[in-house]
């Protein structure tokens, strides 16, 4: 017999993936919750989304993704917002400036989760050891980026990266792992704090309010030590612009002397 080929469009069926990623998600989060995180097995999961064990595996290989299922998009977040930023802009402005949009926006990939996950959580030695594994991700995106920006400005010679000499600026090659290393610190304390208030049952925007003066003083330290540190440069266009301009105000400036 023929293979049958679906005529299902591709869009729906990539929907109805999402649906079923989400529903299992969703089980298992409650369960997780219910009877803890290592109290509850796959076939648990399984059973409450009514699908086979092995449809849950597929969608998540390890059973802690089911209760951190904003993993990638938590280690993404910091090189994600690096590489978005504008130009002008430092690495450490773009992150200040996201991170208060995440704190207003009670975003949880910042650590928002309510009481009953965060205790989940903080309850299991598995999924502590997954977010510590999470943060270093997190970390080391964050610095292969850097690196890698580091190279691209120094047209891609050793010393922009890890090799030993100087990079385009006079940087350490350990300069971007140093940077990245500092921002990532920063960003896993206020997450361990937003992670212990919610814990002790504090409202949502009790630790927001909280958080938010510890974040500007963090960033503040962060800001001294690499405020002029991954600035992206002006694209060429405004540069010149920039510079012409710089030069007209240089002749006038001349002309008005020598009047």
């Amino acid at each position: 017999m023929p293979p049958m080929t679906s005529t299902e469009p591709v869009g729906l069926r990539a929907q109805k993936k999402l649906e079923t990623r989400q529903a299992i998600s969703d089980h298992a989060t409650r369960l997780f919750i219910e009877r803890g995180f290592d109290a509850t097995t796959i076939a648990d999961i399984a059973s409450a989304a009514r699908v086979a064990k092995m449809t849950v595996t597929n969608y998540f290989p390890r059973k802690e993704d089911l209760a951190l299922d904003h993993a990638d998009a938590f280690v993404a977040s910091l090189a994600g917002t690096v590489a978005a930023r504008s130009p002008g802009q430092s690495a450490v402005a773009a992150l200040h400036d996201a991170f208060r949009e995440a704190l207003a926006t009670r975003n949880p990939v910042l650590g928002f989760s309510g009481r009953p996950f965060a205790r989940m959580v903080a309850e299991s030695t598995v999924l502590v050891a997954r977010l510590r594994e999470l943060h270093e991700k997190r970390e080391e995106a964050l610095a292969e980026l850097l690196a890698a920006e580091a190279r691209e400005a120094g047209g891609g010679r050793p010393g922009a990266g890890r090799t030993g000499e100087a990079g385009p600026s006079g940087a350490d090659e350990l300069t971007p792992y140093l940077a990245a290393a500092q921002i990532g610190g920063v960003h896993r304390a206020l997450f361990q704090e937003l992670q212990r208030r919610s814990v002790a049952g504090e409202s949502e925007e009790s630790i927001a309010a909280a958080v938010a003066p510890a974040a500007e003083a963090a960033f503040a330290q962060l800001t001294r030590a690499l405020g002029d540190y991954a600035v992206r440069p002006q694209p060429p266009a405004a540069a010149d612009g920039a510079d012409k301009e710089a030069d007209k105000e240089a002749d006038e400036d001349d002309e008005a002397d020598n009047s």
